[in-house]
């Protein structure tokens, strides 16, 4: 009787704790990618000048038009995170010096929630409009994430890396226009 128990309870046990590491993923955490990406440049000429024509000038330096720093959230995070406008009309979400934890299914978020600091602003994001600009490039470093065509950055408060499988904030920063 007590084998047939044992068998019993590993043939549960064991599934379900295969299922709870594939799930919450938890050697994640101790998992650091760094990702130093350039900033965002100026679009070069299309067109080579003719000789009857004077060079074309160069193109506009970016132009940083939000930025905010990171609060904790779910896990220690920081650095900061800008809206920078190069001159062809597009924005690219710069993100330098971030310093958070890896996880599962982490995201980069604009958002149209305020920031709120501590467990308050962990759940927020997902409650209004928001917009995913992708999985997060590495948990350390500098990194660039177009924002798509169409999107209007102005009507976002707020960028958050945050866990989709989870549904928390690692770390917000508020956008303050510049």
């Amino acid at each position: 009787m007590r084998r047939t128990w044992w068998r019993g309870g590993a043939a549960v046990l064991v599934p379900a704790a295969i299922a709870g590491l594939v799930w919450f993923e938890p050697w994640a955490l101790w998992v650091d990618e760094t990702v130093r990406e350039a900033p965002p440049s100026a679009a070069a000429p299309t067109a080579p000048p003719h000789a009857d024509t004077p060079p074309p000038a160069p193109p506009a330096e970016p132009v940083t038009v939000a930025r905010g720093a990171f609060v904790s959230h779910e896990h220690p995070t920081t650095g900061t995170a800008r809206i920078v406008r190069l001159a062809d009309g597009t924005a690219v979400l710069r993100v330098e010096g971030l310093d958070t934890s890896s996880g599962p299914d982490v995201r980069v978020w604009l958002s149209d929630a305020p920031v709120r600091e501590g467990k308050a602003g962990w759940h927020v994001f997902d409650d209004g409009r928001h917009v995913s600009l992708g999985k997060l490039k590495g948990n350390k470093g500098d990194q660039n994430y177009p924002l798509p065509t169409g999107v209007d950055w102005e009507e976002y408060a707020s960028v958050s890396i945050w866990c989709d499988r989870f549904d928390v904030s690692f770390g917000a920063a508020s956008l303050v226009r510049t």
